[in-house]
């Protein structure tokens, strides 16, 4: 028991505590994976080496480093930056044929205001829309801009005064047989429409002029007014059959329009030596009108049965339209030759007269409504005869 109580006491060397490998229990790095310990084996500690390190304070884990590979966490977007974005995704595409045509664009922006100021939204039977997915109405404005060179600004004016003009003449009522009709002593026999089919390529208008037909130039001319009535109904009656409202695909600003007719002027008989001043004054009339108001629907233009000595017509009318429209003009000494201007199977459609194997145009031809006219005959002045003392006198 002495030796027991004496054993506190006693000077016994310490504990031989075994160093631990700093290589091995170093804590392992972020980057670096903590290699296993070898097995060390120790003697199986005594009595006072266990109080010994039961009294020890436990010595604290060390805090594991973070990961280096641990990726940060992305800037909150600043206010105006969280705003922005949301633009930029539901900002939608503008359509391939503004971005080819910059001038289309700024037309069709001006749109709004130049139907306002006109006071009418109708072209050509398409009701003008404030809207870049409204096929008919883009055509409309490639055509007002084709025809102005790509001009903003002429583009604008002109489709401005087409708009008023329309606005004034209502030509879709002049063109409906149930609302207008025309004297047939002046105009009949004077103008035609006739649709021919082909295929892949879509129906061809021709409207057919004969001024050859004319009876009394005085009657169908003296009139200008009422002559480009008449005239504007033909016309109104070919952009029918174009079916320009119906368009499902954009005109290519560069490439064909397929949204064009023909025109046939045929002056077989008619004198250019000794022109009527009534002609003269209807004639130019009728192309101030129509460059304004028809702009781009004329595919070509065929003057036939004129005296290949009269260049001097052709190089006028040249003064009067543009440089594009005058391209379009062919005369034609002999109205025999039209129809090899065109595709053999397209040709043979034609009437006799122009070289095809068809009837004349007075025998499925259409043409504005007429009527009959009665003309009041003078009425003879009715003389009293004189008194008894008249006579005497």
């Amino acid at each position: 028991m002495a030796d027991q109580a004496k054993l506190p006491d006693q000077a016994q060397p310490a504990p031989q505590v075994q160093e631990p490998d700093t290589t091995k229990s170093e804590q392992p790095t972020a980057t670096e994976t903590a290699p296993a310990p070898e097995p060390v084996t120790e003697p199986a500690p005594t009595a006072v080496a266990s109080a010994t390190e039961a009294a020890a304070p436990a010595a604290p884990e060390p805090a594991a480093a973070p990961a280096e590979t641990t990726t940060a966490p992305a800037p909150e977007p600043t206010k105006s930056e969280a705003q922005a974005e949301p633009e930029k995704k539901d900002e939608p595409s503008k359509p391939e044929y503004f971005m080819k045509t910059p001038a289309l664009e700024q037309l069709f922006d001006k749109l709004p205001t130049i139907l306002s100021n006109a006071g009418h939204e109708e072209m050509w039977g398409v009701p003008l829309k404030h809207d870049a997915a409204d096929i008919p109405t883009i055509n409309v404005l490639i055509k007002f801009l084709r025809a102005n060179a790509g001009d903003l600004k002429a583009a604008e004016d002109q489709l401005s005064k087409a708009l008023i003009w329309r606005k004034e003449n209502d030509p879709i009522a002049l063109a409906d047989a149930s609302k207008c009709s025309y004297d047939a002593a002046k105009f009949g026999g004077l103008g035609y429409l006739t649709t021919y089919e082909r295929e892949g390529k879509g129906d061809l208008i021709v409207t057919w002029n004969i001024y050859g037909a004319v009876k009394k130039f005085d009657e169908t001319f003296g009139d200008v007014a009422e002559f480009i009535k008449w005239r504007a109904a033909l016309m109104e009656l070919a952009v029918q059959e174009l079916k320009l409202d119906q368009a499902t695909s954009v005109i290519d600003y560069d490439g064909e329009d397929p949204y064009q007719m023909v025109q046939v002027h045929d002056y077989l008989n008619v004198s250019f030596f000794r022109m009527n001043p009534n002609v003269k004054a209807a004639t130019k009339k009728t192309i101030d009108v129509f460059s304004t108001a028809y702009p781009e629907l004329l595919r070509e233009k065929f003057f036939v049965n004129v005296p290949a000595i009269m260049g001097w017509m052709f190089a006028l009318m040249k003064v009067f339209v543009n440089q594009n429209t005058a391209r379009k003009f062919h005369p034609i000494s002999n109205g025999a030759n039209l129809a090899k201007e065109f595709p053999a199977g397209l040709a043979e459609k034609f009437p006799k007269a122009y070289g095809g194997s068809a009837a004349d145009l007075e025998g499925f031809a259409r043409t504005p409504a007429l009527k009959e006219v009665k003309k009041e005959e003078p009425k003879e002045e009715h003389k009293e005869e004189p008194k008894e003392e008249q006579k005497a006198e």
